[in-house]
This record gives C-alpha cells, sequence and structure tokens, in this order.
C-alpha cells in the first residue's frame, strides 16, 4: 500500500511540476509572441508630396514646390500655386477666364485648410481674381469658416483685395452662343467642372489642402458646389489623411464625398481604395438618377505616410504628382467605365 502511495505521490508532483514548466514556458511564449503582435510596422513618410487635379494643376504644383522648398508654409504655398491657374485666362474653369453662369455673371468658389483642422471658404464670390487668398484670410482673420456673395466680397475689399471684371472676351463669346443654342435651359454642362483641387504633407508631415474653381458653365445664377464646403470638395485629418474632389459638385455633396475617402483611410483602406470605394457608393446613388448621363467625379487621396492616388468613375481624370523621388509629373487616374458607357 505504501508502495502505490509513493507512486502516487510521485507521479502527482512530476505532472505537476512538468505542468508548471510546461505552463510558464507556455505563457512566456504566448506573451512573446502577444508583444511580437502588438508592434506596429512603421512605414517610412514619403515627404513633402504635393498633388493636385487636372493638367492646371502641374503648373499650380512647380509654383507650391518652389514655395515649400523656400521654407514657405504649407498654407502660403498651397496659395501661391493655386495663384497660378486662377490668373490664366487661358485654364476656363478657375478665376479670370472662368466660365461664367447663364446670366453671365462669373462666380468664384474657393477653401483651404491646415493640419489643425483649421478653415477657410467663400463662395459665390464676384469680382475679385484670387478666392483662394479671400479663403485664406477668412481662416486668419475671422472667427467663422465661410463667408457667401456679397458678404465675401465685402470682406475682400476690406482687406485691400481689388475688384475687377472676371468675364474674358472668349468666355463672354462663348456665353452668348451657348444662350443660342441652349435656349436659356438650366443644365449642368458636362465638359466644364475642372475644379483645381490640391493636397499637401509637407517636410514637417503635416497634411494641408485647398479647391478653387469657378464651377460649372452656364449654371444657374446663385449656384454652389462642392468646391468651398469642407467635408465635400476637400477634407483632412492630420492622423489620417486629406482627400479631395473634382467633377459634378451636387453628386460629391450627396455623399459628402472627401470626407467619406478619409474616414475610409482612417478604417484602414488605401487611398486608392478609399477613393474607389466612394466612386462606387456615388455611381450606385445615381445610375437611376437624372444626372447620370453627364455624371463625372473624381477623386484624389494622400495619407500620412505619403501613400497617393486618383480615382474616377468615368475616364480621363488625371492628377499632377510632385515629390523628391521623380520631380513633377502627371499621372492617369483609374476609372470605373469609359464615356460610352
Amino acid at each position: 500500500m505504501s508502495n502505490r502511495r509513493d507512486f502516487i505521490k510521485k507521479t502527482t508532483l512530476g505532472t505537476l511540476a512538468i505542468s508548471s514548466v510546461l505552463g510558464v514556458s507556455g505563457f512566456a511564449a504566448n506573451h512573446e509572441n502577444e508583444e511580437t503582435a502588438a508592434e506596429p510596422k512603421e512605414k517610412k513618410q514619403q515627404k513633402p508630396i504635393i498633388i493636385s487635379t487636372w493638367n492646371h494643376g502641374l503648373p499650380a504644383n512647380k509654383e507650391s514646390w518652389k514655395n515649400l522648398k523656400e521654407g514657405k508654409s504649407a498654407l502660403d504655398a498651397i496659395e501661391a500655386g493655386m495663384k497660378i491657374p486662377e490668373a490664366d485666362p487661358t485654364v476656363r474653369s478657375v478665376g479670370y477666364g472662368g466660365y461664367p453662369d447663364r446670366e453671365g455673371k462669373v462666380t468664384l468658389d474657393a477653401c483651404i485648410m491646415d493640419h489643425n483642422s483649421n478653415c477657410g471658404s467663400v463662395c459665390f464670390l464676384q469680382g475679385i481674381k484670387h478666392p483662394i487668398s479671400v479663403a485664406k484670410k477668412v481662416l486668419q482673420n475671422t472667427p467663422h469658416v465661410m463667408l457667401a456673395g456679397q458678404g465675401a466680397l465685402q470682406f475682400a475689399l476690406s482687406e485691400g483685395f481689388k475688384e475687377e471684371n472676371l468675364l474674358t472676351p472668349e468666355s463672354e463669346k462663348d456665353w452668348k452662343k451657348w444662350l443660342e443654342d441652349s435656349k436659356y435651359k438650366p443644365v449642368i454642362n458636362i465638359e466644364n467642372h475642372d475644379t483645381i483641387s490640391m493636397l499637401m504633407l509637407d517636410q514637417d508631415g503635416n497634411l494641408s489642402g485647398g479647391c478653387t474653381t469657378s464651377g460649372a458653365a452656364w449654371k444657374m445664377h446663385g449656384r454652389v458646389g462642392d468646391s468651398p464646403i469642407i467635408g465635400a470638395g476637400l477634407f483632412l485629418d492630420n492622423e489620417v489623411g486629406a482627400a479631395a474632389a473634382t467633377g459634378l459638385g451636387e453628386a460629391v455633396i450627396r455623399t459628402a464625398g472627401s470626407a467619406m475617402v478619409v474616414e475610409l483611410m482612417r478604417q484602414g483602406k488605401s487611398p486608392f481604395d478609399a477613393c474607389k470605394e466612394i466612386t462606387e457608393r456615388i455611381y450606385n446613388k445615381h445610375k437611376n438618377h437624372k444626372d447620370m448621363e453627364y455624371l463625372q467625379v473624381g477623386f484624389i487621396a494622400l495619407n500620412k505616410n505619403g501613400e497617393y492616388a486618383g480615382y474616377s468613375l468615368r475616364s480621363g481624370f488625371n492628377y499632377a504628382v510632385s515629390d523628391d523621388v521623380k520631380g513633377h509629373r502627371m499621372e492617369d487616374a483609374k476609372f470605373k467605365m469609359s464615356w460610352d458607357k
């Protein structure tokens, strides 16, 4: 009997000892794995980098890049770049020389946003060549985000901006031709809603952005699109990324497009996947809509690591990119469908 008790005792102690050793080593191994799994894989930031929409984004990028390299602030660099197409009468969708509304009035929209979520915006502004500069003054010198119409003009004049005629002879000629053919119908023009939107990751790793446009050609007087609306035409969160839109503003507003792109990046999606998903959402909401025949929207996005992308509903969208690796260049965006569909 004593031999049996000794056997059970020794076996029990041995089992406990083995279990204890295995338990401790197993816990240590599991704990080690947990620590390893918890270690984030940090990607190296590619900075600075600037992206902007359409061909007129390239000269804008070059000017912004020059200012950034000279030590100017991100907001100053964005303003300097966007003033280039605003002052170019051959760019018919932005600033001076932009196509007028159906009353023959050139009305402008713009917004700008910094890494601290400070933002300024103007909409339905007439007679001021550089709405991006007025938007920056709204950010810097008022407690507000957006000023509109006559209020925006009064503010601009009080800040020293000069009022001038923005309707060029070429745009006036095209407007009068449109009047003959259109019979004054308030239909969105499919050839001209080419906002310039710009996103920037500066040398300090901070995000900022801006938009400026003269809006859809021949629009109804008083119409405002997505470009000056924070969350629609432009949005950024300095912890996550930035996004901006171009195309038919009504469709972007209906989906809070740029804010949604940023939120998808917050959830872990790449800039490309985020732009694509929101474009698909716009398509699904508009495929039976009266606007579908002429609907085009495009997004650009830039995350904190300097990864970027563009995507559009229909073919033809491109964007400018500037960085230290490849310099200044144009890139074509992927798209869901061609214009013949």
